[in-house]
């Protein structure tokens, strides 16, 4: 299996390494930065490096030529309709939340802003509309009291999303399809930036 990886910092870069531990090609990584280390890290193992000609958008000239899926971690660009289309089995991409609840950028910070006692994390179909595709896989976890969202992050939904993508791109290569479930938009909420927020 040909994968496009589309990502940044540290969770881009396990995610990488997953992957690539896992006997999956990485054809090419795509970054919003050059000088990032998902980009760093993909130049030490040889994979070929394209950095967006627009961070906020990823096109079709982006993904490598044949991948079969495209895989997105901590990537907050679009990625266009056009590019799912060149990729055989469409793309994927993890959201630190039980989506459909807090869709956007702030997702965990959110979770802790609304005291939300559960969280979790879903593997989504990359859509028209910003984490709103169809969920792959689901899994949740508690919220510990008085944590912090960096601390729910690293200590909980960084590792869930590792394990549910490696489960999701497993499945794909067994099944030569991914799993598809629609969100329930009735229970739809917004996660949008928060002042100083970001994990």
């Amino acid at each position: 299996m040909r994968i496009t990886l589309v990502g940044s910092r540290h969770f881009g870069v396990t995610t990488l390494n997953m992957l690539r531990e896992r006997g999956v090609e990485v054809a090419r990584v795509v970054v919003h930065d050059g000088e990032d280390r998902l980009a760093a890290a993909a130049r030490a193992f040889g994979i070929d490096v394209v950095v967006q000609a627009n961070p906020k958008l990823v096109t079709a000239a982006e993904i490598a030529p044949a991948t079969d899926l495209i895989v997105a971690a901590h990537s907050h660009a679009r990625v266009s309709k056009e590019a799912v289309a060149a990729a055989r089995l469409g793309g994927i991409g993890y959201h630190p939340s039980l989506l459909p609840r807090h869709r956007g950028i702030a997702a965990v910070e959110w979770t802790i802003k609304e005291g939300d006692p559960i969280s979790g994390g879903s593997i989504y179909h990359l859509a028209d509309r910003m984490d709103a595709g169809a969920i792959a896989a689901q899994d949740w976890v508690f919220v510990k009291k008085g944590e912090t969202a960096r601390e729910l992050w690293e200590r909980a939904l960084a590792p869930l999303g590792l394990r549910l993508l490696g489960e999701v791109i497993d499945y794909a290569k067994t099944h030569e399809t991914l799993p598809a479930k629609p969100q329930d938009e009735q229970f739809a909420t917004k996660a949008p930036s928060l002042p100083g927020g970001r994990h």
